[in-house]
């Protein structure tokens, strides 16, 4: 049997309650101004009333004028109550939907890299904007006209047995008759709305996905089977917002024939109450205007029920979501970095990575980088090397074993610490849509306009960066779709220049440059890497013969270390990724 709802339907907005606390005066003018128009509706049939009553029905043209005066004042108050709840509340929506969307943004930036494996940056804007949204439509209009209903359906059936008792113990028989489909519906319109949510989340997430990646889908000429995919998920999430609607309708349908239906026969009653002298004219017309304005109430209240089952199911969403803790966490009293030390010390490091537990990325792994060491990383796809940069900036943490900076546990330090002391340049280049200084800045916003001209040249970047129309003030475009992939490149590595970080790390940093400019920023990385320590990950070995030590991994494991020279004699892996790219007299 289907369980009525309760008010546990809507529990879940009580985790808007942090976000609506810093602003209870504000809550408090709103309430005020929400009670004086619910008072001031109230007390319209009153004066219909004594205007019936002591001013037609007399003929007395000074008691018409006074209650017509009366009629006047009571809608001005309720014009000027009902402007000011419209503002205060408004303001409220909007200020609080702001709030909720920085916290959440906020949160989002501060989980670690294994939170986007399973999550789709699709939903999480979904979640920012149609989520936050509903919660806007509720606290800035829905939850005031729910809570001003609410005094007058108080305040109308309280007026209503004042009038008539009779009439009215009729009225109070016939709300139970009302309020059961409400309770029942309820909880059905609120399964359908988190389930429209989700799938407007999936269609957003999909969206998201594809227009990420046009050049490969029209390049696989596959922009048909893409709309065909979305059309399917839109088509989905109509659907299902569908039956939503359908339930909400049936709904209103239910309650506004019942409550209509009550409503006749008792005024019905009241109409017989005249014809017999039980009641005046005045009386009546009062009494059918509660009843209206309880009536009314009670259609309000159900609609508005359905808007809070709505943002109910949001708002559930978002404090998932804030609950969510990142795997990677800061501790509680960090260590202070040590300056100078030993460098970078990997432990008997081993690491799986969340999404594929079955297959170690690392394991048993020891490997000292001493201070201002050239060390490069080579060996086959899959061995292992980004990981290790991963782990040493704490996007994850190791399964096993230590990592050390300094002799510190890189686990003990504040996160800012040990990043701030870390540059990177990654093989898939991050490019952000604003200008080329705000791109080159990034690795450091207080800089000069000088340090950042600085920092291009050192990137062998100038050239082509003085070459565009408005040279650093250029704008790039959304992942800097202006430019080709080495210019691209080019520009990730002058932020890591500008940033001057005591330690480097370089993820394929010349993989997307001609022969040319491989040279230039080849000669750039040499002299940015002077005095600070350097991890370089290459495939490309002709750009790792001068680093100070090459270490070969495989499988997780380093299994040779040395100079090109002793590793072509000593490390058969070495040696046939040299045959494979230099020929076979190397």
């Amino acid at each position: 049997m289907t369980q009525p709802a309760t008010p546990r339907a809507v529990a879940p907005l009580f985790g808007l309650l942090p976000f609506l606390r810093p602003y209870w005066r504000r809550w408090i003018a709103a309430f005020v101004a929400l009670s004086f128009a619910a008072g001031a509706t109230l007390a319209l049939p009153v004066a219909f009333r004594y205007l019936i009553d002591q001013g037609f029905s007399t003929g007395q043209h000074g008691n018409i004028d006074r209650y017509f005066l009366a009629l006047f004042g009571v809608s001005l108050l309720l014009a000027v109550a009902t402007a000011l709840r419209f503002y205060f509340v408004s303001w409220l929506g909007e200020r609080v939907t702001a709030d909720i969307r920085q916290a959440v943004y906020r949160h989002v930036l501060q989980m670690s890299p294994q939170f986007f494996e399973t999550t789709q940056t699709g939903e999480v804007l979904s979640r920012l904007t149609t989520d936050t949204t509903l919660i806007q439509t509720v606290v800035g209009t829905s939850l005031s006209m729910g809570l001003r209903n609410l005094f007058l359906l108080i305040g109308g059936i309280a007026m209503l047995a004042v009038t008539s008792p009779v009439l009215t113990s009729y009225i109070l028989l016939t709300l139970i008759g009302v309020v059961v489909p409400i309770l029942l519906f309820g909880r059905r319109v609120r399964k359908l709305s988190r389930d429209s949510q989700d799938r407007v989340a999936d269609a957003s997430a999909m969206a998201g996905e594809v227009l990420n990646a046009m050049p490969t889908v029209q390049a696989y000429t596959q922009q048909q089977f893409e709309t065909r995919r979305f059309d399917a998920s839109v088509q989905t999430a109509f659907v299902t917002a569908l039956a939503r609607i359908r339930a909400r309708a049936w709904l209103t349908v239910v309650v506004i024939v019942l409550v209509f239906a009550a409503i006749a026969f008792v005024l019905w009653l009241g109409a017989q109450a005249v014809l017999a002298g039980q009641m005046s004219g005045g009386q009546l017309s009062q009494f059918i205007l509660y009843a209206v304005v309880t009536a009314g109430a009670i259609g309000a209240i159900a609609e508005t029920w359905g808007d809070l089952q709505r943002a109910a199911g949001a708002t559930e969403r978002l404090m998932q979501l804030l609950a969510l803790q990142s795997p990677v966490s800061e501790v509680a009293a960090p260590q202070v970095l040590p300056a100078q030390g030993e460098g970078i010390r990997f432990e008997q490091v081993g690491f799986h990575y969340p999404s594929r537990p079955e297959t170690a990325a690392l394991q048993g792994f020891n490997l000292l980088i001493r201070p201002g060491e050239h060390v490069a990383l080579v060996g086959p796809s899959g061995a292992g090397k980004t990981t290790l940069f991963q782990l040493l900036l704490r996007f994850y943490d190791a399964s096993s074993g230590t990592i050390r900076f300094n002799g510190a546990d890189v686990r003990q330090l504040a996160l800012n610490d040990l990043r701030r002391q870390i540059g990177i340049v990654l093989q898939e280049t991050v490019i952000f849509a604003g200008s080329v200084s705000d791109n080159i800045r990034y690795g450091r916003p207080d800089a000069s306009d000088a340090e950042v001209h600085a920092a291009g040249a050192m990137a062998a970047a100038a050239d082509f960066i003085e070459a565009l129309p408005q040279g650093y003030d250029t704008f790039l475009g959304e992942r800097g779709v202006r430019l080709s992939g080495g210019q691209r490149q080019r520009i990730a590595i002058a932020r890591a220049i500008l940033k001057n970080p005591p330690v480097l790390l370089l993820d394929e940093a010349t993989s997307a440059l001609d022969a040319e400019s491989e040279r230039q920023v080849q000669q750039a990385l040499d002299a940015a890497a002077k005095n600070r320590t350097t991890l370089v990950i290459a495939h490309r070995l002709a750009t790792v013969q001068a680093a100070d030590r090459i270490v070969v991994m495989e499988a997780g494991r380093i299994v040779a270390e040395g100079t090109h020279e002793q590793l072509l004699s000593s490390s058969p892996l070495y040696a046939r990724l040299a045959a494979l790219q230099f020929g076979h007299g190397s």
